[in-house]
């Protein structure tokens, strides 16, 4: 049947604006354009303490958005955990991802989760329901072969990766390679906004760099730039506006962009597009589905004098940097919401 009418299921993380909201923005324009009556479903999750996490999800599962004011609604998209807990008996998922504490993250410094009783069968819990859950969609897609990868490791679940442009892809064209850096990143911990910053520290004077983005991770990375001795080369311009950021973009040298184990990673496209190249981690995760280590950037080990002997050749060299950055261009321009709509549509 003909999609007439879809509801995208979005998670709302209150007065906090990422790269999942923009992609659920992103989604209902989309396919309001293409003739499909859309509107956005939103629900706040809070995620601490960890006893909040089920009663979160509960929520969703209450919802039966089959109708609306006596409208069949045709199709619900889900993104991120528990959206897909939703009742609809044509339920698509577009994966952004599960809770990731539970999953790959749990273990390391990024996660709550330990290895308690408690937290154990909270994990065990969250996992059988989420087989459960994304078990009764008609389609199973993600933003990218990482979080595919996830869930067929953990859930046993097959998926198919969907990419997507950032939003400001039609107005982000390239320019010159100014004096400095750019980072483009929500402040908080498993970004590594901090190996960024200490990077500088290895770099000489005349290099800079801004760092756009905002998170409760703001006051570590500060002091990080403190003890590295590179605050006065630093910007902190947090969130800026789209018509900055599109400049900021245009006239950077490079894009550092270093998180750990990123579901997507949308700066990274957008550098692309800029006709910039992005320097990464080896453990950055989806980062790597698009940088190409010495093609359209590098791919470094995560640390501070790794990533500024990355930016150095990139300094030293102009015309590698406007190569690499054309290649990345080349690469990103390909990206388009055409077939994301399809795929998604198809299971109406």
């Amino acid at each position: 049947m003909a999609v007439r009418t879809a509801l995208v299921c979005e998670t709302q993380v209150p007065l906090v604006r990422g790269g999942a909201e923009l992609l659920v923005q992103q989604l209902v324009e989309e396919l309001r354009r293409r003739g499909v009556a859309t509107d956005k479903v939103s629900v706040p999750f809070k995620w601490y303490p960890k006893n909040e996490i089920l009663p979160h999800a509960a929520a969703w599962r209450l919802l039966d958005l089959s109708e609306s004011n006596g409208r069949p609604i045709d199709l619900i998209i889900a993104t991120k955990f528990p959206t897909y807990f939703a009742r609809h008996p044509r339920k698509v998922c577009w994966l952004v991802h599960q809770h990731r504490a539970a999953y790959e993250l749990c273990g390391t410094e990024y996660s709550d989760f330990g290895n308690e009783e408690v937290d154990v069968g909270l994990r065990d819990r969250l996992m059988a329901l989420d087989e459960e859950m994304l078990g009764e969609c008609r389609g199973l897609y993600t933003i990218s072969r990482t979080v595919s990868a996830r869930l067929q490791t953990y859930n046993g679940l097959a998926s198919t990766p969907l990419y997507h442009p950032p939003l400001l892809a039609p107005r982000l064209v390239p320019g010159p390679s100014g004096n400095y850096v750019l980072s483009v990143a929500r402040l908080e911990k498993n970004k590594r906004v901090d190996l960024a910053v200490r990077a500088m520290a290895h770099l000489p004077a005349h290099l800079k760099m801004i760092v756009v983005g905002d998170g409760s991770h703001r006051s570590f990375i500060e002091r990080a730039a403190h003890d590295a001795g590179t605050m006065d080369r630093l910007t902190f311009a947090g969130a800026v506006e789209e018509d900055s950021l599109v400049d900021l973009y245009r006239n950077c040298l490079a894009l550092v962009y270093v998180p750990y184990d990123e579901d997507y990673g949308l700066a990274t496209l957008e550098a692309f597009l800029a006709g910039k190249p992005v320097i990464t981690a080896r453990d950055s995760g989806g980062t790597l589905e698009f940088v190409q280590d010495g093609i359209n950037g590098f791919i470094t080990e995560p640390q501070p004098d790794a990533i500024a002997a990355a930016v150095a050749r990139v300094d030293s060299d102009r015309a590698l940097a406007a190569s690499l950055g054309a290649a990345g261009r080349e690469l990103a321009s390909g990206i388009s919401w055409d077939h994301v709509i399809d795929r998604l549509l198809s299971h109406g």
